[in-house]
């Protein structure tokens, strides 16, 4: 049985703002970071459609640092989805961005392929922290 999280967060800037923190590889490495040791992880993400593209965070006794991805949709600036790959699991992370006007933008999260719960909390707890940090890049 494959399980599914999806969250929703609101910010106070533009979709083109969002959308451009969501793809563009210089920011992302400012808010995706080791939610452990709060260091940027590198990474080559490309919004194109067939990108393969890695997280790189220091490994740990626990992981080895790395989170391969594939783009899957780029639907500028409404829809972003690819893959999510680190510890033996596979997911698909889709976000859809939703224009609520006065400065407000919704943004969507669904992530699925989850094989525990565990797995999906962790996610929730991960996904929380990185949209704290998302929320300063766009300040």
């Amino acid at each position: 049985m494959s399980l599914s999280l999806t969250l929703d967060f609101q910010f106070a800037t533009s979709i083109e703002k969002l959308w451009s923190a969501l793809t563009d590889s210089s920011k992302l490495a400012k808010w995706v970071v080791n939610i452990h040791s709060g260091q940027a992880m590198e990474n080559d993400f490309k919004p194109v459609v067939g990108h393969r593209f890695q997280f790189r965070a220091q490994p740990t006794e626990w992981w080895d640092g790395i989170i391969d991805g594939e783009v899957l949709i780029v639907d500028e600036p409404n829809r972003l989805s690819y893959t999510w790959a680190s510890g033996g699991e596979k997911h698909t992370v889709t976000w859809t961005l939703q224009d609520l006007g006065d400065g407000k933008v919704n943004l969507h999260l669904e992530q699925t392929g989850f094989s525990n719960a565990q797995g999906v909390e962790g996610a929730r707890y991960g996904w929380g922290k990185w949209c704290g940090e998302l929320e300063k890049v766009l300040a």
